[in-house]
């Protein structure tokens, strides 16, 4: 009888490596980037257009709306002698004390208020009576308690600043998903690790929220501050551009203002991606 013999081994062919996924080249990139870019600055660039030809075809009186590149031309002005950064930095140092100083006062306040029942019994009814008093309403009560100087100005940023800041915090611990608060203490956790674990990066995105909607909050209250006995920063110099009719001039500090704003709220936003990079983004 004769017998087959089996090979003692058999080839088995290697599964094929899938091909590395291609990355999109140079050019492809720059067009994305380009598009991008457009998409963005659309907007921008016909609200520009029609400021500049609405007032050129008269269809608003270009007396009280110069065009655009007349207010352009006044804002390199006001930089080549120094005039606008002498305002932009008055401003950017009271804005910017009493914006740093409202967080560091509202965000420990609102962790507080918001984590111990007992202090939000306690200042509760006090918060409520303040939280409805607006801050320019008490601008005269700052400036006959701390003088027209510097102090007073800071003091109005800091307080309307602080309420935005506040409310967001507390609504931020208040609303932590109660699951995740029970899982950490079923793991014995004592409550300062369950607030530090779970309470506090649960709420860091809406006291960004809060942080933001303060930082528009500092330049507007900023700008009227700056309208009373102030002798430099944006406010003042739109304020004094209007009683002298130099209507270029008062543009050129209201869009000053705006980029100013945009840029605080952009650098805001980039903090808050720092601090909030391990959210999944939701699709």
């Amino acid at each position: 009888m004769t017998t087959t013999e089996l090979p003692s081994t058999v080839d088995i062919p290697a599964p094929a490596t899938p091909a590395p996924a291609r990355r999109p080249g140079g050019l492809v990139r720059l067009r994305r980037l380009a598009g991008a870019v457009v998409t963005r600055t659309a907007a921008i660039a016909a609200l520009l257009l029609l400021w500049e030809l609405a007032p050129r075809f008269e269809l608003v009186d270009p007396t009280f709306l110069p065009p655009f590149s007349e207010v352009a031309v006044a804002w390199w002005e006001l930089l080549l002698d120094g005039e606008l950064t002498t305002h932009l930095e008055a401003s950017l140092v009271r804005a910017l004390s009493g914006f740093g100083l409202a967080v560091l006062v509202a965000v420990p306040l609102g962790l507080l208020i918001g984590w111990y029942k007992r202090v939000s019994d306690i200042l509760g009814p006090l918060l409520e009576v303040f939280r409805n008093t607006a801050a320019l309403a008490l601008l005269p009560v700052f400036v006959l308690l701390l003088g027209i100087g510097e102090t007073s100005k800071i003091a109005i940023v800091l307080y309307a600043c602080a309420w935005p800041i506040l409310l967001n915090t507390i609504s931020a611990v208040r609303t932590v998903d109660p699951t995740l608060v029970k899982l950490a203490r079923s793991m014995d956790l004592p409550p300062p690790r369950v607030f530090q674990k779970v309470v506090l990066p649960a709420a860091v995105p809406t006291v960004f929220t809060g942080i933001r909607l303060a930082g528009a909050v500092s330049i507007l209250v900023l700008v009227a501050a700056e309208m009373v006995g102030a002798k430099a920063g944006l406010g003042q110099l739109i304020n004094a551009s209007q009683y002298n009719f130099a209507v270029p001039r008062m543009y050129a500090g209201i869009v000053t203002l705006s980029v100013f704003g945009v840029l605080f709220n952009q650098a805001l936003v980039a903090v808050e991606r720092r601090f909030t990079s391990w959210r999944v983004p939701t699709s």
